[in-house]
């Protein structure tokens, strides 16, 4: 896997790190915290969608859940702490 779209979150700090660790080498970030980031389309070549549970739109997560589904990519929900999502990527679906 190569990129990751991470939705949630003001900042990432140290999962950048984490996620860039388990091999990801791009990592896209949408804060999601406004309603005019509801209508963000997913980037092409993205294999995985991590939404922040805590800390984003209602609407933007349910824009980008549908989205992953058309196009058949997996998507994970947490909280927005390094240990929450190395349980998540850990986990198998």
């Amino acid at each position: 896997m190569s990129q990751v779209l991470v939705i949630g979150g003001d900042r990432l700090g140290n999962i950048v790190n984490l996620l860039q660790d388990r091999g990801f080498r791009e990592v896209h970030h949408v804060t999601g915290r406004k309603s005019s980031q509801t209508g963000v389309k997913i980037p092409a070549g993205t294999d995985l969608i991590l939404v922040l549970t805590d800390f984003v739109n209602h609407n933007l997560a349910k824009t980008v859940k549908c989205q992953a589904k058309e196009r058949e990519l997996p998507i994970l929900f947490c909280k927005r702490s390094c240990a929450a999502i190395e349980k998540v990527l850990v986990t198998p679906a």
